[in-house]
Parts: structure tokens; C-alpha cells; sequence
């Protein structure tokens, strides 16, 4: 029998992961019939209640069931919450949250995709456990959820008892969760033809190359401030950080601790963040070589500076340029 897959819908959802895990896991099986001549999933919109619910983006989505019709179901699948505050976070349908924890309680697979992880640890399923998000969502994880082991660098994450609950990171990393279920669900095969169908591709390289410095502006420490301003504009100077901790008139011990207490960055780790991120904006809109690049953000070797980028992103200079650059048919 295909496995009954429940898509919850929140109002915080956007409609592109809902639809594109519906379509990939209703075609899964379909066309080119697998051995058994069946579909592999029966995937079900699931709502708090009937009717047409409007989405957070303005698109309305007509559940086929309700929580309150669904007694059993094989995998719950929790789309992305577009939530960035705790008031954002708290907001969310708690008839929905508990429906997955009771879902998860008798059984099914639970999965997120996205912030959809906020949900599952809402629900409580990740305490003491570990899990991914997408990098945005990071800040408001971590201040909520401490005792979630959070690896905001892998696209999937699987925990639980026998891998029973399943979360992606980045906004497509769906892609990536639902060729993983038609794979254990079907065949490693099924999964190849189906990423073939859609054009799908596995994210090898985790979330580091598509994020941004994810820089904890929520603290009221005007003097921290001060110095974010005065480095974003002297970044790429040798004495970044000596320069910084003389504008903050603090000893440097001092200096270090309250800027890593307000920002969650140690001074030399935001600097470097700040230098990666410059570089990356040269990679993605110009053509100077990339020791060019490494210069002009503060690295006059070249091989210090493509070592950090690889760090920081997961890939090197080059292969970030042949990702990120807008190719030549699409510029003006």
C-alpha cells in the first residue's frame, strides 16, 4: 500500500516546499510504474480546520483533511514556518503542533523541512536531539531551543529512534528529504529517476555556501555596536582588532568577552566573516582573480585566504564563482 504522507499547513507556510513535496512524492512511482505497479506515497493537505486558509504570502491553500480526520498516518511532513522572533515562534497553531507530537507518539515518521525543525522542537520531539534548519532561522533556534544539538551546516539531519524523525536544512533542501523517502521507502533507483524527472540534484556541500553571516544584531549594547559599525567600514585593514578594541576604550580581555556576550562572534571570527562575506560579493558580481579578491578583503596570501573561504562556505573561491555568478544569458 502506498505510505499515507500528512502535509501539515501552517499560515506561517509558503506554498513553493508544500506543493513541491506533494508533486514529488505523488509522482513517486507513477509513470514508469515501480515493480509493484503502485504509487509509493498518497501524500494529503492537513489543516487545523476545513475551508480555504491563506498563507503568510497571500496564496490560499484548500486542505484535503483536517487533523481531526486523520486518526493514522504513516509520515507527517512539516513544511517551512516563515517565523524569525519567539513572538513569531509562539504564534504558530499549537492544535497543529500537538497533533504532530501525538502523530509521532503512535508512530509515523515525522520530517521538516526548513524552519519546519522549529516546530518539531515545539513540539518537544528534539530536546536532547540533534536537528537542522535553514541558516536564517538560526538566531531564534538557538535563544529558544538550547537543548537542541543544532547543526545549522547539514542539509539533512536524522534522529530518533530508527532515524524516525528527519529534518532538512536550506529552502530546497526538500529536494534533497524527498528523494531520501522515495529511497527508503522504494528503491535507490526510483529515487535516481525521480531526481532525473524534476532535474534534482543532492547538496553535497551542505548549507555553508548559500548562507550569509548570520551577525546577532538583537542586543542593545550600544558600545558593540559602535564597534560593528567602525569594522564594517575598516575590515579589511591589518589592525582590524586592535583598532577596534582602542575605538571601544576597553582592555582587549574585556573587549573580546563583551563583543562575543552581544554578537555571538569572538572579534576575530566576525572580522573574518566580514571579509568572506565582501569576497563573496566580488565572486558573485566581477572577474578579478580571486587572489585579487583575497587582497582587496585583507588577505595578501592567497593561499590563507582561499584556505578561511573554504572554511567559512564549504567550497573553495573558484567553484563559488562558477556557482554563485550570474551566468551571461541571464544579465541585462
Amino acid at each position: 500500500m502506498p505510505k499515507r504522507v500528512s502535509i501539515v499547513i501552517f499560515r506561517e507556510c509558503d506554498p513553493s516546499i508544500i506543493y513541491g513535496v506533494f508533486d514529488t512524492l505523488w509522482a513517486a512511482g507513477r509513470f514508469l510504474k515501480n515493480s509493484a505497479g503502485e504509487p509509493l506515497f498518497e501524500p494529503r493537505l492537513v489543516a487545523a480546520e476545513h475551508g480555504p486558509l491563506q498563507l503568510i504570502t497571500g496564496v490560499s491553500v484548500i486542505p484535503q483533511d483536517t487533523i481531526d480526520d486523520i486518526g493514522q498516518t504513516d509520515i507527517v511532513f512539516v513544511p517551512n514556518v516563515i517565523v524569525f522572533t519567539p513572538e513569531e515562534l509562539y504564534a504558530l497553531d499549537r492544535r497543529l503542533i500537538a497533533w504532530v507530537a501525538k502523530m509521532h507518539r503512535e508512530g509515523a515518521v515525522i520530517c521538516s523541512a526548513c524552519g519546519g525543525s522549529l516546530v518539531l522542537a515545539a513540539a518537544g520531539l528534539l530536546s536532547g536531539r540533534e536537528t537542522t534548519t535553514h541558516w536564517s532561522h538560526v538566531p531564534v533556534f538557538r535563544r529558544e531551543f538550547p537543548d537542541v544539538r543544532l547543526h545549522e551546516d547539514r542539509i539533512l539531519v536524522q534522529t530518533g529512534e530508527g532515524h524516525s524523525i528527519i529534518s532538512c536544512g536550506g529552502a530546497s533542501s526538500w529536494q534533497d528529504l524527498s528523494l531520501l523517502l522515495i529511497a527508503r521507502y522504494g528503491s535507490g533507483e526510483e529515487a535516481i529517476r525521480i531526481s532525473r524527472l524534476f532535474l534534482y540534484q543532492w547538496h553535497r556541500d551542505g548549507q555553508l555556501p548559500y548562507a550569509s553571516m548570520a551577525v546577532n544584531v538583537v542586543h542593545d549594547d550600544g558600545l558593540v555596536l559602535k564597534c560593528q559599525t567602525w569594522l564594517a567600514d575598516n575590515y579589511e585593514r591589518a589592525d582590524v582588532i586592535t583598532g577596534a578594541a582602542r575605538i571601544s576604550g576597553l582592555p582587549k580581555r574585556t573587549f573580546d568577552r563583551r563583543f562575543k556576550a552581544a554578537t555571538g562572534y569572538s572579534p576575530l571570527a566576525y572580522v573574518q566573516a566580514l571579509r568572506i562575506e565582501e569576497a563573496k560579493q566580488m565572486l558573485e558580481t566581477g572577474s578579478a582573480p580571486v587572489d585579487a579578491v583575497g587582497r582587496e578583503v585583507g588577505y595578501e596570501d592567497a593561499s590563507s585566504f582561499s584556505r578561511l573561504f573554504r572554511r567559512l562556505t564549504g567550497i573553495s573561491p573558484g567553484e563559488y564563482r562558477r556557482r554563485f555568478q550570474i551566468p551571461d544569458f541571464a544579465r541585462g
